[in-house]
């Protein structure tokens, strides 16, 4: 009966210990540091648990992203880009975003945004595989999981108030009547 106490005050000694230490630890990561490889490994574990193959970083994609992040976070607007559609004639990238505020998301809340739309996603081909019956209730999700997409790449942009994150997808998502994964 002792060793059991000393096993589970142990326990619950290491619990507190490492309680006390997680802001100390995520102080020195930041909710930045990494952000590449935090975002390509958000997308990946959802898709690594669906058995879809992992998506590759794209520096190309990236770099777009950066540019219209900060259209975005300079402009205040929150809008698909013309180039990310193929409006431009650029050939056609998919496209998500998030905005929130300021310092406040890490990577992972914020692809993780996209995939709580996980609850309203059924199999079936896009755009009828949301439970809602509303394709915007999934659209960011399927995108992140996609079969055919195996590039992305992304970008966080500050303005005053909020964190714009910017992810762009080749090949894009969400084509009618194709079956995400």
């Amino acid at each position: 009966m002792a060793s059991q106490r000393t096993f589970a005050i142990g326990k619950l000694a290491t619990a507190l210990l490492l309680g006390l230490a997680a802001p100390l630890i995520q102080g020195s990561l930041g909710l930045t540091s990494n952000l590449d490889a935090r975002l390509l490994a958000a997308h990946n574990r959802e898709r690594a648990a669906a058995g879809v193959p992992a998506l590759e970083w794209d520096s190309r994609l990236a770099a777009g992203a950066v540019k219209w992040g900060r259209y975005l976070a300079s402009t205040g607007a929150f809008d698909h880009s013309p180039e990310a559609l193929g409006e431009t004639g650029d050939e056609p990238v998919g496209e998500n975003l998030f905005m929130g505020t300021k310092g406040y998301y890490g990577p992972e809340a914020m692809v993780g945004s996209w995939i709580e739309e996980k609850r309203n996603f059924r199999p079936g081909r896009f755009p009828e595989n949301s439970r809602t019956g509303s394709f915007e209730d999934v659209g960011h999700y399927t995108q992140v999981m996609w079969r055919a997409t195996g590039q992305i790449g992304c970008a966080v942009v500050a303005s005053a108030d909020d964190d714009v994150l910017v992810c762009r997808y080749a090949e894009p998502g969400n084509v009618d009547g194709e079956r995400p994964f």
